[in-house]
């Protein structure tokens, strides 16, 4: 027996140890967690190691007896004193019963009331991200606007075999807006928008993880129309093979019946998921989302408009405007996400200059309220410059320096594009054979 293997059976035994002390002490929801622990910690052992038969056989039997020990205490947890009685209606003198059944099967299952106020505190309310917002992508605007809005706002025009689509993929390298986009439609739509992560969805316990994805999914139908939008789903979804672990298997199981599955009725709920590994995701996953959107790097245009809104509209520069198309031309294979970068270094640059500067001249100040002069680093042999240090001026009276069009240069050489010439072949390859164009 291998010391790893030895280790996670030290870990089951002391689990157990734990869950027996917590059952006495009637501590039922403590002992069921101990008892699960126990349980997994042993299935550990029996997969990683060598065993010989009769061994894998006693902890065989160990694991059955913890989980359905587990399992007798959360029907104890059920049966137990936890129900709402039907609150009696004073108006008309009639029972309320009809109205409060769904908190007496909250109160029954209290892991379901967990999970699906978890996945209420994942809704989002107020991004304040619109369409406008995102620069470029009018193929991907085009194709969530007649899967989100115009359902919501012509309904009578999505009837019969007319159906809205139930499952949209956007699907490209990092950083060209993808998250941005959900956030857009977030706030679009009038649908409640329910935004999680993988780590929202997967848990240590066994079987949890299974019943958050239906959770998931049946607060999505009770606040229909509704939009789950999944951040790097990959992580969630990705190949079935043979040496993944069961309950990764039982996730992805849980999550195809629950997208599209026998008896299963998804209408008003749309699925929207990102991901920067397409070809990583499992065919069955990739099937259920029938639009499949590529969210490419940023064209030459949109590039200059991204330079110019994240430089700041407000912000003291002097950059030309034909020089904004140079900066976009040098700017090639930059994804939104690096040009945000390029523009905070370019905009420290006139700061750290500011620190060792040992002439200003005084400029007229722009804004109406303060003192009329400001105090502007400049260089000894300009008209006005005065000897001066930086701690010789007053907070008031300095005056923001400007950002440079050779300060946007020196950021653009020292600010590497983060997504290379292999990475966009594999994702055009996907779209060629699965996708279509977003932008």
């Amino acid at each position: 027996m291998s010391s790893g293997q030895s280790d996670y059976i030290q870990k089951g035994i002391r689990s157990a140890e734990q869950a027996t002390e917590e059952d006495k002490a009637h501590n039922y929801e403590a002992a069921a967690k101990h008892y699960m622990t126990a349980a997994e910690w042993l299935m550990q052992a029996r997969k990683y190691g060598s065993m010989n038969a009769q061994m894998k056989q006693t902890i065989l039997a160990k694991i059955e007896s913890y989980v359905k020990r587990a399992e007798e205490i959360k029907e104890i947890l059920k049966k137990g004193p936890t129900k709402k009685k039907a609150v009696a209606d004073t108006s008309n003198g009639r029972g309320n019963s009809k109205d409060n059944k769904g908190d007496d099967d909250d109160n029954a299952d209290p892991d379901r009331r967990r999970m699906m106020q978890k996945f209420e505190g994942a809704i989002v309310t107020d991004p304040n991200v619109t369409f406008a917002d995102v620069v470029g992508l009018e193929q991907a605007k085009e194709a969530l606007k007649e899967a989100v809005i115009l359902p919501v706002k012509f309904p009578q025009l999505f009837q019969g075999k007319r159906k809205p689509w139930a499952g949209i993929l956007l699907y490209g390298p990092p950083g060209t807006g993808k998250s941005y986009l959900a956030k857009a439609i977030a706030t679009e739509c009038k649908s409640t928008f329910i935004s999680v992560s993988s780590s929202d969805l997967l848990s240590k316990w066994l079987g949890e993880s299974e019943k958050g994805v239906k959770c998931l999914f049946e607060l999505a139908r009770e606040r229909q129309p509704c939009i789950v939008f999944i951040d790097e789903i990959d992580a969630l979804c990705g190949q079935r093979n043979d040496t993944e672990s069961e309950s990764s298997r039982r996730v992805k199981t849980e999550f195809l019946v629950q997208m599209q599955g026998v008896g299963t009725d998804n209408s008003g709920v749309l699925v929207l998921a990102a991901t920067n590994i397409p070809w990583a995701l499992d065919t069955a996953i990739r099937r259920r989302f029938e639009k499949r959107i590529y969210i490419p790097l940023p064209g030459v245009n949109e590039r200059a408009a991204m330079f110019k809104t994240h430089l700041g509209v407000n912000t003291y520069h002097t950059i030309k405007e034909h020089e904004w198309m140079q900066l976009a031309q040098r700017a090639e294979h930059y994804s939104g996400a690096d040009i945000a970068v390029v523009c905070r270094e370019a905009l420290l640059r006139p700061i750290r200059r500011l620190g060792s500067a040992t002439h200003f001249k005084q400029v007229p100040n722009p804004k109406p309220d303060g003192p009329r002069l400001l105090w502007l680093a400049c260089s000894p042999g300009d008209q006005g410059a005065v000897g001066k240090t930086l701690d010789e001026i007053s907070s008031e009276e300095l005056c923001e320096p400007p950002v440079s069009m050779s300060d946007m240069a020196a950021a653009l050489a020292t600010q590497k594009p983060t997504v290379g010439e292999d990475d966009l072949k594999l994702q055009q390859k996907f779209t060629q054979e699965f996708g279509q164009e977003g932008s």
